[in-house]
């Protein structure tokens, strides 16, 4: 009977895994030969580690490429700190390589990993126990050699950025016996002294040159200051475990002190600009007090019982004027129609007629005479004429010729 069967898949997957529970290829130096290597654009580097028995595939991520102090080259005897699994897409397996030192480099690299290490899982080098670097600090301590490349390109480059900003040097050893002690008592004593910031660091060198700042009481020293401290040791390419844990690396002495000495030009620039534009805001602010107070101003005339009197006595005048209109209006128009019932009085007034020629006729007792037949002869009348009235007696009368038909 058949046993079972496994796809390619899960024959790689198995033995990845019995890669990974080996205790020993998860933590493993290898010492070879640099050869095939190659700088990918993603910023891995992938070569091949070889001696003359056997070769191997390896591989350093981007991530870690920044623990790597130099080029790898082909041909270079190195040793490779990492782990040994299978790359499941080509059934083979790989070295990943976490560090790569130059072969001879020997107990002290190991005991600066075992160092860096150690500090790194009690939490020496944790971001949150970082102190900020003061922007505008007034007095910066240095711990370093008082001869040296270091010290006056610090001098140097402070000088061109500030040169009111005060530097107090502790003169220590940098190397050798006695190095880190001496490295340890001018931390402390800048500390004490109350400066702003604390510049510690030197020129470049080997390992054995820069081993004082990777020694534990240096890094205790660094942890325990109050005073931010800017590590500077060697050059851009350097660690040292004074850089993890201090609270900021430069790559060099020069950057040190472009970090800690704030550029006074530059300050003097800002504040410039600064009063400008405050002015311009308070300018803008009291030309909008003033416009408020205007329309304040303005809101109180209305409402000041003058003005209220003011208006009043402004619609006072526009309903007076109003009213003569009105009344003017209605005169004429009572004048125009007491002209026209005059012309018409005018027109039925006896003066009117008896101006014409007629007269206004009336016997002894004052009865008006409208007939001829009232008349006889003798009977005595008064004629009212237009200008006065006559005395008149009647000698004959004479009836129309209609009235007198009518008699007969």
């Amino acid at each position: 009977m058949a046993g079972s069967v496994y796809s390619v898949g899960q024959v790689s997957g198995y033995i990845k895994n019995m890669f990974e529970q080996d205790f020993l290829l998860r933590r493993i130096s290898v010492r070879g030969e640099i050869s095939n290597c190659k700088y990918h654009t993603s910023g891995h580097i992938y070569f091949t580690l070889k001696d003359e028995k056997a070769s191997m595939a390896a591989i350093m991520f981007a991530g870690n490429r920044r623990n790597l102090k130099f080029t790898l080259k082909d041909g270079q005897k190195v040793v490779v700190d990492g782990q040994i699994t299978i790359y499941e897409r080509d059934g083979r397996y790989q070295l990943y390589a976490r560090d790569i030192r130059p072969d001879g480099v020997g107990e002290l690299y190991r005991q600066y990993l075992l160092l860096k290490q150690d500090l790194e899982e009690r939490g020496l080098f944790a971001p949150e126990y970082k102190q900020p670097i003061p922007t505008y600090a007034r007095r910066v301590g240095i711990v370093t050699a008082p001869t040296g490349a270091a010290i006056r390109d610090i001098m140097q480059i402070s000088h061109r950025r500030n040169p009111y900003v005060q530097l107090i040097l502790y003169p220590a050893l940098v190397q050798g016996a006695g190095a880190a002690p001496s490295i340890v008592r001018g931390i402390k004593t800048l500390d004490r002294l109350g400066v702003d910031c604390i510049i510690v660091g030197r020129g470049g060198g080997s390992i054995e040159d820069l081993w004082a700042f990777n020694e534990e009481i240096v890094a205790q020293a660094i942890f325990d200051c109050r005073t931010p401290i800017i590590s500077a040791v060697g050059h851009e390419t350097d660690y040292t475990i004074a850089d993890f844990v201090s609270d900021l690396r430069a790559p060099t002495p020069s950057a040190a002190a472009e970090l800690a000495v704030f550029d006074f030009g530059q300050f003097q620039s800002v504040l410039t600009d600064m009063h400008r534009r405050m002015c311009m805001m308070l300018e803008n602010q009291i030309e909008t007090e003033k416009n408020r107070l205007a329309h304040r101003e303005a809101q109180l005339k209305l409402l000041h019982p003058r003005a209220r009197l003011s208006e009043y006595a402004r619609q006072v005048r526009e309903l007076e004027e109003k009213l003569r209109r009105g009344v003017d209006r209605k005169l004429e128009n009572e004048r125009n129609r007491l002209m026209l019932y005059s012309e018409r009085l005018g027109g039925l007034s006896p003066l009117n007629k008896l101006g014409k020629g007629y007269v206004y006729a009336t016997d002894a007792e004052g009865t008006p005479v409208q007939q001829a037949g009232q008349l006889k002869i003798g009977d005595r009348l008064r004629l009212r004429l237009v200008d006065g009235a006559a005395e008149v007696q009647v000698s004959g009368v004479q009836l129309s010729d209609t009235i007198r038909g009518k008699k007969d």
